[in-house]
């Protein structure tokens, strides 16, 4: 087969798509100079893989768009790739499609938590993990990660303790790890789920990015890691952050225990579209090579950016990227506060997703957007040197 060559220089002008974070950013700055883009919430500013937009094309040329559920070419496309790209044997029953892995965080602690016990989480950790077990009547049981240098890792004896407590009945784990960008290793997998599985803790394991990891590192599915675990964990995946298609609402949850999942089903607010269904499809089919492309080119992103700071702004920490697309980065050397940091960013028309939404342990902490042409980023590293360049550390 001939291979491709992809685009991953051309900006797409999204300011009149309704793309969220242009919203955004339009809403608080106004209009904005060219060749700018947000580089905050986790999508992508990269133009669609042709692959996928081939496909669509020919669905719109022969399907009809009426009432939609998953049929057999879609859940064929799901196990195979579960199959070649994670070595993960996964049974076409497990699949509970849902319109996204935020709505099945949410259905997960409805339907497997009482009001008022526990969800452990492990800060700074992604947004929505908090709100899941607050808008449940559940609380939030923070197992915070250890940072050593420009590197984390799990606590396990607090996890113990954490996890040893009969209201906490329920892990939000997140691999690879939002916004730290870590992939955890098969042994760090392990212990979390022999602590779990000796404490009763049921495992939601949200693994939206681990398509997107770089070569020098092994993404490990959690089933794979802990088969024992199999009645007791649910995995999130999706098609959403590795072929960039969020706006279409497709999740696959894989669940083998079917009393969960029906639980979960139940709690589901949603099933995905029609479109949706055959984007899947047709990314887990067609668009493999896309992707690998894809994840080169944030490799070389996240490298550039990395080298730039180390230059121009020492003092800036820079965690590596194993995963996602998504570097973490430590601005507290600055002595500026959050909010001081936040304004002298907007200044410049940068627009970042702030530390502090991860919990307070990202308080002084940047996550930015590596999934954009290489020129985005040059712009906005020029730019974060104007805003933080006449501090001296």
């Amino acid at each position: 087969m001939e291979k491709r060559e992809y685009d991953f220089t051309t900006l797409v002008d999204r300011r009149k798509t309704g793309a969220s974070k242009w919203v955004q950013m339009l809403k608080e700055s106004g209009e904005i100079p060219e060749g700018l883009a947000p580089l905050s919430v986790a999508d992508m500013e990269f133009v669609t893989a042709p692959e996928i937009r081939e496909f669509l094309k020919e669905v719109l040329d022969t399907d009809i768009m009426g009432y939609t559920g998953p049929n057999e070419a879609y859940t064929q496309a799901v196990t195979s790739w579960m199959r070649r790209r994670h070595n993960w044997e996964i049974r076409p029953e497990w699949i509970c499609p849902s319109s996204g892995v935020v709505p099945a965080l949410n259905a997960a602690v409805e339907a497997l938590c009482k009001p008022g016990e526990g969800v452990i989480l492990m800060p700074p950790i992604y947004p929505p993990f908090y709100e899941a077990a607050k808008r449940n009547g559940c609380h939030s049981a923070p197992c915070p990660l250890i940072r050593e240098g420009e590197h984390y890792r799990i606590d396990f004896q607090l996890l113990e303790q954490v996890a040893a407590d009969p209201a906490n009945t329920l892990l939000l784990f997140c691999s690879p790890h939002n916004p730290i960008g870590r992939v955890w290793s098969l042994e760090e997998l392990k212990q979390v789920a022999e602590i779990c599985r000796k404490n009763g803790v049921f495992v939601v394991a949200d693994e939206i990015h681990f398509d997107l990891i770089q070569p020098e590192y092994t993404h490990t599915v959690f089933l794979n890691a802990a088969p024992e675990m199999e009645q007791t964990c649910m995995v999130c995946t999706a098609p959403s952050k590795s072929f960039n298609l969020a706006g279409l609402a497709t999740s696959n949850l894989v669940i083998p225990n079917p009393q969960v999942r029906e639980a979960i089903r139940s709690h589901l607010p949603a099933q995905p579209n029609f479109m949706g269904y055959r984007a899947c499809q047709g990314a887990y089919e067609r668009a493999e090579g896309w992707l690998d492309a894809c994840i080169r080119q944030i490799g070389e992103n996240a490298a550039y950016v990395t080298d730039y700071l180390r230059e121009k702004l020492p003092w800036v920490r820079v965690f590596p990227l194993q995963g996602t697309y998504l570097l973490w980065a430590d601005f507290n050397a600055s002595g500026l506060s959050g909010e001081e940091l936040e304004r002298r960013m907007k200044k410049q028309y940068l627009y970042l997703d702030e530390g502090y939404i991860f919990g307070k342990e990202g308080e002084g902490f940047e996550r930015i957007n590596l999934a954009c042409p290489r020129s985005v980023l040059e712009n906005a590293m020029e730019r974060m040197v104007q805003a933080l360049g006449d501090i001296v550390c």
